[in-house]
Order: structure tokens, then sequence, then C-alpha cells
């Protein structure tokens, strides 16, 4: 049987040799692929997070595989309903649907996203960003700052419902273009029409992708690869001409006149002709042999880049949304599709603001204006305030009384976890430092959480917990907590502080879809379920996996002492527990564990 990586191997080279794909449903039938999966999404957070029916993550086995294998070689296999439910939409009223999977569904939808990706990836356009490996929102900032330098206008796209109006025809018929097999086409075919449960009522789905299904992100991906095909070879060449602009005509009159006047030692006029020119262009911003558009996608959302009229700006959004809504059938959000002029107005993406710069005041050393036309990325105003309002009231910080019950290494690092989240994010914005005010509110917050917690004040907590804080950019005052473990093993630090707030030109990119075990290594749980081993008795029989939702639901204070179970979870820091079925019984219904392995052995010993 091939493994994993050679099989996701073998389906790559196909794709950049160009063949199609064959006999892909066979593939379903490797079970290293489904612990491959495994290993990938059993962290998720909605590994515990029942579909329609209560399967989750808990309780998973070997024999799961082999019945999910034998349903498909049968053709017996049928999607579960999702169940759908309703999150909040930042900076609306409105509501996202968001579909959630049983667990069976979510472990095959994602092989078939591992097959699917290895395929179509190599295929990808590098104008796309959003839901690919070694890829993420900074690769497509990155890709804007510096390179749009000389951007006039900024059409910003955003498609209404993208992931709720994928035409199921269409998505059939692009999937059909390279795969050439019928049974996993029927498959697809089954996901794409399976039911959804709202509000106790079962609903058919006519259109679209669950958004939140393992799959979906991998399925839009392949779906709006038409449109990056549609402009790399029809508007990027028409609307890109021309080596470099036209010199300004009344800009070079200006200099000339200029050289002539410092030439004549007549340095008052010559400096009043060196301000006049500081106001004009260098090069004819109305040159018509010179074009440029530049293309953006991150999933639904996409930005062009153009330097020429408005007029021919509105023509290639009219253009993008003519071809949308007759090839895709998809519409553009009227509300957020704009045509945003860079030098007065910024364009939103990503969550930054993208403007252009304009300074007549700030030259290099050779005299040119060193910022004109250059990409600048902003923290939008108001993002640091909403980041904050969690941890103030009536406009000061207050301690969070609902994280006073956890540890102090938890505190610590749950408030690190925030700040780091944040601010990282935006490590490409220019006024990041913005973030400093964040920062004071946070920290109070933390410092009064941990003053509340021990009734003690707030100058005690610093000199309980400061510390000198070792970063990239030197020692850093900040806050810590250290957890000894003994055993020769590394204490566990959690610290406050010590992240530079300087802005980064190029930063480590996070990865959508961070790379994962491969070169055959396992996963640990994957070796651990191998194993088939009971972790509390030693039993070698239906063995299965236990899972927790949250590992700080183990170490509440408080509560009656841990049992053994939990004792090993905790000590460990794993939030899954290889157990036999019955001590996963045990464990459930609030019994000791153990205990039947142990007394059947003796019982043994007696007899013999």
């Amino acid at each position: 049987m091939q493994s994993a990586e050679a099989l996701l191997g073998i389906i790559r080279e196909r794709s950049r040799r160009g063949l199609p794909l064959e006999r892909l449903y066979r593939c379903l039938f490797n079970p290293e692929l489904y612990l491959l999966a495994y290993g990938r999404i059993y962290r998720n957070a909605g590994a515990m997070t029942p579909g329609s029916t209560m399967e989750t993550a808990d309780g998973m086995r070997l024999q799961k595989i082999q019945a999910i294998i034998a349903a498909l070689r049968g053709e017996r296999f049928r999607w579960t309903p999702t169940r759908r439910v309703y999150i909040e939409k930042k900076g609306t009223a409105k509501k996202r649907p968001l579909g959630v999977t049983s667990w069976t569904d979510k472990l095959l939808q994602e092989v078939i996203r591992l097959l699917l990706e290895a395929y179509y990836e190599p295929q990808f356009s590098d104008h796309s960003h959003g839901f690919r490996p070694g890829r993420g929102c900074h690769t497509a900032l990155q890709s804007i700052s510096p390179g749009w330098r000389g951007t006039t206008w900024f059409v910003e796209g955003d498609i209404t419902d993208c992931f709720g109006s994928l035409d199921h025809s269409i998505i059939k018929s692009i999937l059909a273009e390279k795969i050439h097999d019928g049974r996993f086409l029927r498959l697809m075919d089954g996901l794409f029409r399976a039911e959804y449960l709202e509000e106790w009522r079962y609903h058919s789905t006519l259109s679209g992708c669950p958004q939140g299904g393992v799959i979906s992100p991998v399925l839009s991906n392949i779906y709006l690869d038409r449109l990056d095909k549609h402009i790399e070879p029809n508007l990027l060449p028409a609307y890109n001409r021309g080596k470099q602009r036209q010199f300004n005509r009344a800009y070079m009159r200006l200099r000339y006149a200029y050289r002539r006047q410092e030439k004549a030692g007549n340095r008052d006029m010559a400096r009043t002709l060196w301000q006049q020119m500081q106001q004009l262009p260098s090069r004819d911003p109305d040159d018509p042999g010179f074009r440029r558009l530049r293309y953006c996608r991150y999933a639904d959302d996409w930005l062009l880049g153009f330097t020429g009229p408005k007029r021919e700006a509105e023509e290639i959004k009219a253009s993008i949304g003519e071809f949308l809504r007759i090839e895709l059938k998809l519409e553009l959000s009227p509300s957020k599709t704009l045509i945003t002029h860079g030098r007065t107005r910024a364009a939103r993406f990503l969550g930054y603001e993208i403007t252009v710069y304009q300074s007549n005041t700030k030259h290099s050393q050779r005299g040119w204006r060193s910022i004109n036309a250059q990409i600048g990325l902003k923290v939008p105003q108001g993002v640091a305030q909403s980041k904050a309002r969690p941890y103030l009231r009536h406009g000061k910080p207050i301690h969070r009384t609902e994280r006073m019950t956890d540890s102090d290494f938890s505190i610590v690092a749950q408030y690190q976890a925030e700040y780091r989240g944040v601010v990282n994010y935006y490590q490409l914005a220019v006024n990041r430092h913005s973030f400093e005010w964040l920062k004071y509110v946070m920290q109070c917050s933390l410092t009064k959480t941990l003053a509340h917690k021990y009734r003690i004040s707030v100058p005690e907590v610093y000199r309980r917990y400061r510390a000198v804080l070792a970063t990239d950019h030197g020692p850093r005052q900040g806050l810590q907590v250290v957890i000894e473990r003994g055993d020769d093993r590394k204490p566990m630090v959690a610290e406050w502080g010590g992240i530079s707030l300087a802005r980064r030109t190029v930063v480590k990119t996070l990865d959508d879809q961070p790379p994962k075990v491969w070169n055959n290594q396992r996963s640990e749980l994957v070796q651990r379920l191998l194993a088939e081993t009971c972790e509390l008795c030693g039993s070698g029989q239906n063995t299965e996996v236990h899972h927790v939702r949250h590992l700080k639901d183990l170490q509440r204070k408080g509560r009656a002492p841990k049992p053994e179970w939990a004792e090993r979870m905790a000590s460990r820091r794993r939030k899954t527990l290889v157990v036999c079925r019955r001590c996963h019984h045990a464990i459930h219904n609030g019994q000791p564990t153990g205990q039947h392995t142990r007394n059947t052995t003796l019982e043994s010993r007696v007899r013999s």
C-alpha cells in the first residue's frame, strides 16, 4: 500500500504534466490518507462540535476508518446533513450562515481536500493567496507593497455570499474537465446536494458549499480560479503598456529655467523655480501610452491597482462584474465593490488601509522626492479601540472576572496570545505603533486581574511577576510566570510583553495552512492510536481516542480531586488519551478507570 506522501506526490506530478486524474475514487480506499487527515484536523476547534448528529472526534478509532472505506467500496456512503448556525458578521448587524458537519464527514472531506489540493495547487494563479499552503494575508499584502507603486485607482471587489452562491452545475463541470472518474464525481455531487438542518427542519441545498466546511475553501479556489484565468490573459495584457511615462512638459520647462538661473548665480530665482517644480509631477500622469494594472485575490475578496483614467477603471470593474454574472453565476456586492482614488482616500483590503503616498517635502540624498507614489499599508482607525473594548469599562481598564479561576500561567499566556495575534497581523503597517495604547490597556487589565485574584495591590503584582525578557531587540521589561516541571525537563514559561511595535517590511508568513507532518513521520496521536494499547489499563482491545475540548477544563481550581485519566492528560498537556472502550465508558460515566483489566489479571493468576 502506498504511503500518503507517495500518493499525493504522484497526483502533483500529474498536475505539473497537465494530465487528467483517473481512478481517483480508488485513492479513497487508502487508510494512510485517513490517518494523515486525522492528524491534521483533530486539533481543530470544530472537531468536538457535533453536527446534525452527536458524533464528534471523541471516540475516534481505526475501525471507523475501515467502516468509511467499506461504505465507499460498495458506493453506500451517504453524506450526513449539515447543521446550520448563524454567527455575527464583523462591522454589521447581519449574520453569516455556518455549516457544521458530522465528524465522519469532516474526516472524509479532509481526505478529499488533500487529493484536490495536491492536484489543483500547482495550477492555481500566483495572484491567488487565500487558503493555500505557503501563502496567506501577508503574502497578498507584500505583493501590493511595494510592487504596486504608482497606482492611481484601486478597484475593491467583494462577491456577495460567495460560498453560498457557488453554482453546482458549474463546479461539477470544472471538476469533470480534469477528473475523469464517474464514481468520484457522483460522490462530490452527493456532497453538493446534501441537505442541511436548520431549526430542526431539513432543507434541500440548491447552491453553494457550506461555509465552515473542511472542503469548502479548496472548492472555492477551484471555482474562482476561473476569474484569475479571465483577468490574467485578457485584462492584464490589455491594460499594461509602455515602459515608462513621458516627461511632464510643464515640469521640464521649469527644470530648464532652474538650471539656467542656477548657472547664472541667481539663487533666489532658482529657489523659487525649485519650489514650483516640487509642486508638479516629473512624469505625465495622463500619458495615453502608459497603463498599469495589477491584481491580487484572497478567497472572494480581490483588489486591482490601476494606473490610468477613472473611465477605464470603471470599464475594468464592469468587465469583471459581467464575467462573474454570466460565466460563474456570481454577483458583486454593490456596497463593497468600489473605485477609490489612491492619493485622496484609502482602500480597504484584508483589514488594512491601503493608500498612495504624496509628499513634496521628503527627499532622498540626491534631492529627489522619495516617497511619492509609494504604497502605504496602515492600521485602520478604530482597530485598537475595538480590540481594547473587552478590557475597558467606562473608558478605564478593568479586571476580567471570568479568568480569575484560571492559573497564573494560563492568565498571562492568554493575554499575551491575544495581544500578539493582533500586533503580529499588522506587522506590515506603517502606524503599528498605534497599538501602544492597546498594550497599556491590556497590561492594566492583566495586572488588575491577578491583583483581584489574590486580593493584593497592583504594585505587589509587579513586584511578584516582573522580569527582564530576552527578545530579538534586546532585553525588555515584562511579566513572567514560570512552572518548574522536574525530571530534567525545561520549565514552562508564560510571558507578557517583549513584542516590538516597529514596522516590518518583510514578515514571516502567517500561513493559511501551515506545513504538517510529512516524510512518513506520523503525528504523535496517530502513532499512539496505531499502537492499539490503552494508556490507562494496558488493554490491547477496542482502543479509541478520548478527546476533551479544552485542556484548561482539567485544571479548574475548587473542584473535586482529578481522576487518574485527567491527571495523565494534564501532566502530558495533551487533549487526547488513547483508551480501551471500557475505560472510555468509565470516563464518561465518572467511574474509576483501569480496574477491570487489573482485576482480570489477578483472577488469572489465582486460577493458574
